[in-house]
């Protein structure tokens, strides 16, 4: 009861809001837990939303624009939680301070389960599933994007690069179009690869521009930038600018970087992506404002059948 009151709370604010609620599936056993807004049309498309460590699916509602997204262009989203509010994505080596799942954690089976099972029931169109994670999240999409391509049609990455462990393991069955949003100044998964400045930060990132590359040769797709464009700054305080980086690819196999110059460990928006944002400025670095992370995402994913 208390689940259900936390999320009628999270979506009051929108009006005429599509229907939205919570459920379970059972996984291996185990109990797993989503929240999902759905529009009144059935067989639509579907984005599945993956939050970031130390998050819930409800952080991701309350804190993006998602719910106003979906419910303006007519798609369903959905929004998992993690076990240990984190992801059983394909590294191991989670950083210092922050534990991941329990050991054992299916993930890959939990959201092709709740994929399918969005599609057994009319809900969503199996040619339109999108997966897209910020940080941890943005790790599992690429996760899922390599171990079953099959189920979506395309992919977004925020904040987040490769690693050895990811990129070995990753032998995508088709190629699927790659969305990828990485700041510059990221004190946690640092552009330049390596290990981040922040206590919190793990090691053995790529850097944005070899992870840019990995999905490239996967797609098929040119070795070097397509066009570079720099977007226009709308945000003049937010310490950041952002250039989009398009890709010489096969059609439908598109790779595309937004590099934000100057930005954290955050999800771009109009609106503040925490609750505190100093707080959050101080540990995470600037969020940039020029751009909203789930229009930019939404409006590139919604392309691909």
């Amino acid at each position: 009861m208390r689940r259900w009151m936390r999320i009628a709370a999270l979506v009051a604010g929108l009006t005429a809001a599509p229907t939205a609620f919570a459920d379970t599936i059972d996984v291996n056993g185990v109990m797993r837990s989503y929240t999902v807004q759905l529009p009144a049309k059935r067989a639509v498309p579907l984005v599945v939303v993956l939050h970031g460590k130390t998050q819930r699916g409800a952080d991701m509602i309350a804190r993006t624009a998602w719910p106003q997204v979906a419910k303006r262009e007519g798609f369903a989203v959905a929004f998992p939680d993690g076990l240990n509010h984190a992801w059983a994505d394909a590294r191991t080596k989670a950083g210092p301070a922050l534990r991941g799942p329990p050991p054992g954690t299916d993930d890959v089976a939990f959201i092709a389960k709740l994929v399918e099972k969005l599609v057994a029931n009319g809900t969503a169109d199996p040619k339109r599933v999108y997966v897209t994670g910020i940080s941890n999240g943005g790790a599992m999409a690429m996760t899922l994007a390599c171990a079953r391509a099959d189920l979506f049609a395309a992919a977004a990455s925020v904040v987040m690069n490769l690693t050895d462990e990811a990129a070995v393991t990753c032998h995508p069955s088709r190629p699927l179009p790659m969305l990828i949003m990485n700041g510059t100044a990221d004190p946690l998964v640092p552009y330049e690869g390596g290990r981040g400045s922040s206590y919190f930060a793990a090691d053995g990132f790529w850097s944005t521009e070899e992870t840019l590359a990995f999905w490239r040769k996967l797609n098929g797709c040119e070795i070097d930038d397509g066009e570079v464009t720099d977007l226009p700054g709308r945000a003049t305080t937010d310490q950041s600018t952002v250039t989009r980086i398009s890709s010489r690819c096969p059609s439908g196999h598109d790779v595309v970087l937004y590099r934000v110059n100057g930005g954290g460990h955050r999800m771009p928006g109009f609106a503040p992506d925490a609750r505190f944002p100093r707080v959050a400025t101080g540990l995470l670095g600037p969020q940039n404002g020029d751009i909203d992370g789930a229009e930019t995402i939404w409006a590139f994913l919604s392309q691909f059948r």
